[in-house]
């Protein structure tokens, strides 16, 4: 099966703010030049099925993108950072702030996930698909749930999160 993997554009969001599964818009200065670039990169094959994360920033790129139908799924979601959702991570005041930044993988936010948790609901949507017997599946999503598809594909280890996070309107072909 072949996992087509395409980043939401830039976010409406200050630099420093932890957002992950917050509803936030897009960064329309740069909505429209990221989004036909993200368009140009996309494959042109038949897809057996198009998902989109739930979340609007998602959404509104698989609209212009022209599939208005895209099947949302809870799976896609970023990485649910729990009561720590919209705060400046500066002013995030938690004791367990430094035990997540020290194993983020294993280690749930407060009120929230670990990457691990990420990553086993993007594997189970993975395997659903090849169960589907889909042989080309396009997906609107989120950074984290890229990492965690690289990882299952073999084409990372947990090691390497997010040393190269694919940029905003990436898009990434993964094979399984």
């Amino acid at each position: 099966m072949n996992l087509c993997l395409v980043r939401h554009t830039s976010v409406n969001v200050p630099s420093g703010i932890c957002y992950g599964q917050s509803d936030v818009g897009v960064n329309e200065a740069t909505f429209e030049q990221e989004a036909k670039s993200a368009l140009l990169s996309i494959p042109d094959c038949r897809w057996d099925a198009v998902y989109t994360s739930p979340l609007s920033r998602c959404v509104r790129l698989a609209e212009y993108a022209g599939w208005k139908d895209a099947r949302r799924d809870s799976r896609l979601l970023e990485l649910d950072f729990g009561d720590w959702e919209t705060k400046y991570w500066s002013e995030i005041d938690d004791p367990n702030l430094s035990a997540w930044f020290d194993d983020y993988v294993h280690v749930r936010t407060t009120n929230g996930e670990s990457f691990l948790n990420q990553y086993e609901r993007v594997v189970r949507f993975i395997k659903d698909m090849k169960r589907c017997g889909y042989a080309n599946v396009l997906v609107f999503t989120h950074g984290g749930v890229v990492e965690s598809a690289r990882i299952y594909a073999g084409a990372m280890a947990f090691e390497g999160l997010f040393s190269q996070t694919l940029p905003y309107g990436g898009v990434e072909m993964l094979e399984f």
